[in-house]
């Protein structure tokens, strides 16, 4: 007992007063960082994946042109799923004086399942279901069908009375075609309505509430008919594709900063280990067993690791408390709780890195014969510890072993640390050759005598910097990408289905308001029958699901010029009777540059040649079609007009008086939808620039680390100089040269492999555009520098005292 309390003690002792303590401080900042980031990430996953379903209006939809079966309904009631439906369609409305085509929203008692739904009657009672009976408006109907609350308003052989106005409603669908203004009644209502017949075109969803396990369970064990389609959060349009982004934004920043906190610990603990074998000799000369000093060691690893636990699972959640402090006004009052998982999670993380990065280094001092307190000795150090090297890559393995993000930032690290690293010391190898003033040539020889040590601190500083650079311009290069979806001059009102005659007055109405707005376009709805004189029937991927444009019509424009918003990647826009093809389009149909296609408009036949395909951006709301063609070959086509235009909130009276004086036009308003997607956007922006700046901070604390212990580790060097007659002034400015080397050139070998990874993860794993940074190659070996100068700072008086 009193053994145990000793070496409990002398643990104690080892820790704080030795140089153990750095390691356990590092221990702590890996969990603390891996607490604040993970609680902070699953947070936002989770409001990320809340505003998802509430756009949708449940966490799983099923749509269909079909009318929902009974048995479905009654399957998902047995499952112990919440379930509601709806049936809508498009239909006229009819006031006293007006008329508008609308939506028809047919919604149970208990939609929506996700998402707000408010309701303000004439009274400004706000109520959040639809009840039989009742009518609710959106705003811009009252002004169209210039009605109000009380009046009543006839939908096919009803005549119902306006309840209220619709406020707020989930369901706002990534299109501006699904935009017509629409209206709620109660589904108990749809049949007076007479406005269902045969034939009518009525999209019918089945809203399903429940935990992931049973949804899963529910949509394998029902097998889709044609013309129905499960939809979840992950599915639906652009929405989904930026949370998805940003998932792998947040899981590879925490990557990063476990990486960079890691490699704080191993080499910490390789300081640790050099400075303290010296210290095990001793015991070992004054008669301490293996068996001993293997307990010591052990019960030092498991203070620190309890005190990290402990400690840095307090300092996580404080951080991730601070985090959110400037996310106050995105987020959510209520936060979703995340329970222990990110306990858990740095916990395992903490064991797969600190188990190896400590019991390897830590068993080679058991090795340390006692004889070197008296003279050095040559060691051969036990292998048998290695096998703890599994532990990380295991869980590499297993948390990410199909995440490209991962492997891609894994490998580029090793391959471009060796190959920039090694290109950067021959540089200064050459440098030495050159003459220099003292400083510098003493610096660059060091350098060149000590490969070993230089390529380390290189790799180190260069890696550091790298990553610090990854999260930043990742973050930079997808908020970039997400701001060009709803742009503040974007398009926000379209106008579909001008006639010939009315399109000249219509786009005066426009010009003469000064409203921004694009090109009229040429509408022509037509399908596609043969591509390479082979019918589309024929084809294998005419029964490919995910296919739909072969058995859909298409909208048709034709054009003397290619939007200059579209980008040609192959071909050229020329010759008669030719097609330019959206080029995702073009691979999914195995279409080829010069092949023929033959279309229909109305039963009549024609064809056209591909001459071009296009990179096209649907989300920024531009008039985008799949084909373009050329004048010669649809002009005599029968054609509508569309045009889009951007309308301010205060506008919203001219948007109406458009309306009134063309009845015939559906005009299509988004800006209600817009704020939504721009407020979706405003939280994930600010949520991952949170992130990022403190995995940038976690980079710049490692590379101060990593430079402190480098000069610690030249203290004895330094000041035997010193007692040796050098000069203060000549070992200052040999250390500042030195170290100023190292880092202009480490931080211009981390520019040049952040852009090469960074392109490597944009292309092939956010699939978004590249582009080069070339401010890197400044602000890195700037940042370098500053880290090097207030490092250098720090301890240069103490460096430079003789010994004594």
């Amino acid at each position: 007992m009193k053994t145990n309390k000793m070496i409990i003690n002398w643990s104690w002792r080892e820790i704080w007063s030795g140089q153990l303590w750095p390691v356990m401080v590092a221990l702590t900042l890996i969990i603390a960082c891996v607490v604040a980031l993970s609680t902070l990430a699953l947070r936002v996953e989770k409001v990320m994946t809340n505003q998802g379903r509430a756009l949708l209006a449940a966490d799983l939809v099923m749509r269909s042109s079909n009318p929902i079966s009974p048995s479905l309904v009654d399957k998902a009631e047995a499952a112990g799923l919440t379930i509601s439906s709806q049936s809508r369609f498009q239909t006229m409305a009819f006031s006293e004086e007006k008329l508008q085509l609308v939506t028809v929203k047919s919604v149970e008692t208990s939609y929506p399942l996700r998402g707000a739904l408010n309701l303000r009657d004439g009274n400004e009672v706000v109520t959040h279901e639809v009840k039989p009976g009742e009518l609710w408006l959106s705003p811009r109907l009252f002004s169209i069908l210039e009605t109000e609350i009380g009046d009543s308003i006839a939908i096919g052989d009803a005549e119902l009375t306006i309840t209220g106005v619709i406020d707020d409603e989930p369901e706002l669908a990534y299109n501006p075609f699904n935009s017509i203004p629409n209206l709620f009644i109660h589904s108990s209502d749809l049949d007076k309505t007479g406005a269902i017949q045969v034939g009518s075109r009525v999209r019918y969803r089945l809203f399903l509430n429940g935990d992931l396990t049973s949804l899963a369970a529910f949509q394998e064990s029902y097998e889709l008919q044609p013309g129905e389609s499960w939809v979840d959060q992950n599915r639906e349009s652009r929405a989904a594709r930026l949370m998805d982004k940003a998932k792998q934004y947040l899981s590879l920043t925490i990557l990063m900063v476990i990486l960079m906190a890691a490699v704080t610990l191993i080499l910490t603990c390789l300081h640790y280990v050099r400075n303290r074998s010296e210290t095990v000799s001793m015991l070992k000369s004054m008669g301490a067993s293996r068996a001993w000093l293997r307990s010591w060691l052990t019960t030092q690893v498991l203070i620190m690791f309890a005190v990290a636990f402990v400690i840095g699972g307090s300092l996580g959640l404080l951080l991730e408390y601070l985090l959110r402090i400037p996310l106050a006004g995105i987020l959510p009052k209520e936060l979703p709780s995340v329970g222990a998982q990110p306990f858990v999670f740095a916990i395992g993380v903490a064991l797969c890195i600190g188990l190896p990065a400590l019991l390897i280094p830590l068993t080679r001092l058991l090795d340390a014969p006692a004889i070197n307190v008296i003279q050095k000795q040559a060691v051969q150090y036990s292998k048998k510890s290695w096998w703890l090297l599994l532990l990380p890559l295991t869980a590499l393995v297993m948390f990410y072993g199909t995440n490209i993000q991962v492997w891609m930032v894994l490998i580029g690290l090793l391959v471009l640390f060796v190959v920039l690293a090694s290109l950067s010391f021959k540089f200064l190898k050459l440098m030495s050759q050159l003459k220099w003033n003292a400083a510098f040539s003493l610096a660059l020889s060091r350098i060149s005598r000590s490969p070993k040590n230089s390529m380390m601190q290189l790799a180190a500083l260069s890696g550091s910097l790298m990553l610090v650079a990854l999260i930043w311009l990742i973050k930079s290069d997808l908020l970039g990408d997400w701001q060009q979806t709803l742009a503040p001059y974007a398009p926000n009102v379209f106008s579909i289905n001008i006639s010939p005659e009315d399109q000249p007055n219509y786009l005066k109405e426009l010009d003469k308001f000064e409203l921004p707005r694009s090109d009229a376009f040429a509408i022509i709805r037509g399908r596609i029958t043969k591509i390479r004189e082979q019918n589309i029937t024929d084809l294998a991927i005419y029964e490919d699901p995910e296919i739909r444009i072969l058995k859909r019509e298409v909208n048709f424009t034709w054009m003397d010029q290619l939007p200059v918003y579209n980008e040609v990647v192959a071909g050229e826009w020329t010759g008669e009777k030719t097609v330019s093809v959206e080029v995702e389009v073009a691979e999914e149909l195995g279409i080829k540059l010069g092949d023929e296609m033959t279309f229909e408009v109305n039963s009549q036949p024609f064809t056209a040649t591909v001459n071009s395909f296009r990179a096209v951006e649907w989300q920024s709301l531009k008039p985008n079609f799949v084909f373009i063609f050329n004048k010669d070959a649809v002009a005599d086509l029968p054609a509508t007009w569309m045009v889009s235009f951007r309308a301010e909130e205060n506008q919203t009276t001219f948007v109406n008086q458009l309306a009134r004086l063309y009845p015939t036009v559906t005009l299509l308003d988004l800006r209600t939808m817009a704020s939504k997607v721009q407020g979706l956007l405003r939280q994930i922006s600010w949520s991952l620039t949170g992130l990022a700046a403190l995995g940038v901070l976690a980079g710049i604390l490692l590379i101060f680390t990593l430079l402190r212990l480098s000069l610690n580790e030249r203290k004895r060097e330094i000041t035997l100089y010193r007692t040796l007659g050098a000069s203060k002034k000549r070992i200052s400015n040999t250390l500042w040269a030195e170290y100023g080397l190292l880092a202009l050139s480490g931080g211009f070998v981390a520019a040049i492999a952040a852009e090469i990874i960074l392109f490597g993860l944009m292309t092939w794993s956010f699939e978004l555009p590249t582009q080069w940074h070339p401010m890197m190659f400044i602000v890195l070996p700037l940042l370098a520098v500053l880290v090097v100068f207030i490092s250098l700072s720090t301890v240069i008086k103490a460096l430079l005292k003789p010994l004594r």
